[in-house]
């Protein structure tokens, strides 16, 4: 796709704005991965305020520079999902429980509602949500160390 019709911009109260140059139109925007796990440089739909698809990208590396910096700002906030890189402990094996991990945006704890509430991705990956709602990834469950597998498989 020619991007060059598009200029991405913030406005003045910081939200991400399209310019479609062929009609001379500004439109607010959010950008929403197709997929945030499995490939989260591809697939990114800029959305009206709607719902509404405006522009679909398939790569970001496709992109200009600014406006690839400016989609992944906007991608970051929207996009919380913390990496699980150890379970350091669990306050019980029967849930409600609370875990203490460390993650790749540092230490803390949340509340396991029940086990319905890890999910499996693959056979490797699996997403936990807290009781917030809140998702954690574990990438690759093969490469947490031998204390954090020994818990994780208690709620397998």
């Amino acid at each position: 796709m020619n991007y060059a019709a598009f200029k991405l911009s913030r406005d003045s109260k910081n939200r991400l704005t399209l310019l479609d140059e062929i009609q001379q139109k500004n439109h607010q925007v959010l950008a929403i991965r197709a997929f945030p796990i499995s490939a989260p440089d591809e697939g990114i739909a800029l959305v009206d305020h709607q719902g509404n698809e405006l522009m679909w990208i398939e790569n970001l590396q496709d992109l200009p520079t600014e406006s690839r910096r400016l989609i992944e700002e906007e991608l970051t906030h929207r996009d919380f999902m913390p990496e699980i890189k150890q379970i350091n402990s669990v306050s019980s094996f029967i849930t409600p429980c609370i875990w203490w991990v460390e993650t790749d945006r540092g230490d803390t704890c949340f509340t396991l509602k029940g086990e319905e509430a890890i999910r499996r991705l693959s056979l490797t990956a699996l997403l936990i949500t807290d009781q917030y709602g809140i998702h954690f990834l574990i990438r690759d469950r093969t490469k947490l160390n031998h204390h954090s597998a020994k818990l994780l498989d208690r709620f397998l």
